[in-house]
């Protein structure tokens, strides 16, 4: 799915791929620590930057530590609270081996003093998701005839995503989900680009999405904010498109028991419904069309990149 986004978005192609994939959290991870780990010898870094809360970004961080390099994190400090999560492990782990935390909010600054991380290391700058969604607000404008391929209706279709494994990994969960979507799809069309990895839970168990749940391939950056866009409501497990459907003002029910992403709950544009039920779920998304939050600005002003790069380039 990578390559979609490094050419819809001009990204340059990587100098290093360690081509992991296809394996266990512990294996990934450990392969990823050795590769870097040789990667970081040869190239010798002043800093290494991490983002976010994957398997790379641990790996990342041990490596550098393990090497004596200074880490930066960037999206430092979220916190959903649910150590079962293997990306709240990853994101405390990175948190207390970076040298320097850039937070994308006071939420997030605010875990980060109550964990004892030196105020020194902490710089709040924003969110780097919020300047993706300035710089290519216009090419996705460009691109809503992609509503218009698959003829929806702008307004009138519920946009879905799931992958997260708490939820694909778990046959009730799962089969709630697709329930609920399926409810939903008799009142209103639901677009459902379907994860690899959800494709194959789903075959595997069996369950097969009614009639109005249409299932389209995974589609890149710009084609998904011009969908965010178009919807009426979004449902998701994802934390990005949680923040993503913000960015574009649009309502959205998150298919979680938690979200690292508190403002957007308290702010209004974000339902927490655990996926315990199919009518749970329906119930939920038909309650949130039509609603909106507080008019605010959550994430700075999209200059977050700027500010990071700015420190990290005083600090080389």
């Amino acid at each position: 799915m990578s390559d979609i986004f490094f050419d819809e978005l001009n990204i340059p192609k990587p100098a290093y791929n360690l081509g992991i994939s296809g394996v266990g959290h512990g294996a990934m991870t450990g392969r990823m620590l050795e590769g870097l780990e040789q990667v970081f010898l040869k190239e010798k870094p002043d800093w290494v930057l991490v983002f976010g809360d994957i398997n790379s970004t641990i790996a990342g961080a041990l490596a550098a530590s393990k090497l004596h390099i200074p880490i930066a994190h960037v999206e430092a400090g979220l916190r959903s609270f649910n150590r079962k999560m293997p990306e709240e492990i990853n994101r405390i782990l990175t948190d207390h081996c970076a040298d320097l935390l850039f937070t994308p909010t006071a939420a997030a600054t605010q875990n980060l003093n109550d964990e004892g991380i030196a105020a020194g290391k902490i710089s709040e700058v924003g969110d780097v998701m919020q300047d993706a969604a300035i710089l290519f607000g216009d090419l996705a404008k460009n691109r809503e005839t992609i509503a218009e391929r698959l003829e929806l209706v702008a307004g009138q279709f519920i946009l879905a995503t799931v992958h997260r494994q708490e939820n694909t990994d778990h046959p009730d969960r799962l089969a709630a989900i697709v329930e609920g979507l399926c409810l939903i799809a008799s009142e209103i069309p639901v677009i459902l680009p379907l994860h690899p990895r959800t494709r194959a839970r789903v075959d595997a168990q069996g369950i097969k999405p009614g009639r109005g749940v249409r299932i389209i391939e995974p589609i890149g950056f710009i084609d998904m904010i011009a969908l965010e866009r178009a919807s009426a409501l979004v449902v998701t497990d994802s934390g990005g498109v949680q923040k993503e459907a913000y960015f574009q003002r649009v309502h959205c029910v998150t298919l979680r028991d938690e979200t690292e992403w508190t403002e957007l709950v308290a702010s209004g544009w974000n339902k927490l419904c655990p996926p315990t039920s199919g009518k749970a779920i329906a119930d939920a998304v038909c309650a949130a069309i039509g609603t909106v939050g507080q008019d605010n600005a959550l994430y700075g002003t999209g200059n977050a990149s700027q500010r990071i790069a700015h420190q990290m380039s005083a600090m080389s």
